[in-house]
């Protein structure tokens, strides 16, 4: 390892390809067929657990790791699976919207400032069960990454 290389540290700025991927081997971000990344330690843009493997790495290097079940982000809550009436979702959704599972939605944040999403698991007379869960909690994942820029 060359002494001079920029290491990554806390609060660094870093430009990076990065491959995100749960255990069944699917990408759920992939970076390196497109432009880099950018992006600074500690603001919330990579889990904790992730950035702590990248402190310490020289500018250049090009790592994966594997992070075992829950530690990227967290173990699954069951108090994140809520069903939602349909009654509640036509008034607050788009008009004619059907929903199945598997199917994404996004609602807005209490403040209405942002949105959260949650996946629909379970179809119910008048119901549909959501799951407000990371899709990775509680699940092993493997992040892939190459350091361009360390700054």
């Amino acid at each position: 390892m060359d002494p001079s290389a920029n290491l990554v540290r806390a609060g660094s700025f870093l430009t990076l390809h990065y491959r995100l991927s749960g255990p069944d081997g699917d990408d759920v971000v992939n970076t390196f067929d497109d432009k880099p990344a950018t992006l600074s330690l500690g603001t919330g843009q990579l889990a904790p657990a992730i950035e702590a493997h990248l402190i310490g790495l020289p500018e250049g290097a090009h790592q994966a790791f594997d992070l075992p079940a829950g530690a990227a982000f967290g173990p699954r809550n069951p108090e994140l699976l809520q069903r939602v009436k349909l009654s509640l979702l036509r008034e607050l959704g788009e008009p004619g919207a059907e929903y199945a599972v598997g199917d994404v939605v996004e609602f807005p944040t209490p403040d209405g400032a942002g949105t959260y999403a949650g996946v629909v698991r379970e179809r119910g007379e008048g119901w549909l069960l959501f799951d407000f869960n990371h899709p990775l909690a509680g699940r092993p994942v493997r992040f892939e990454v190459k350091l361009l820029g360390v700054l």
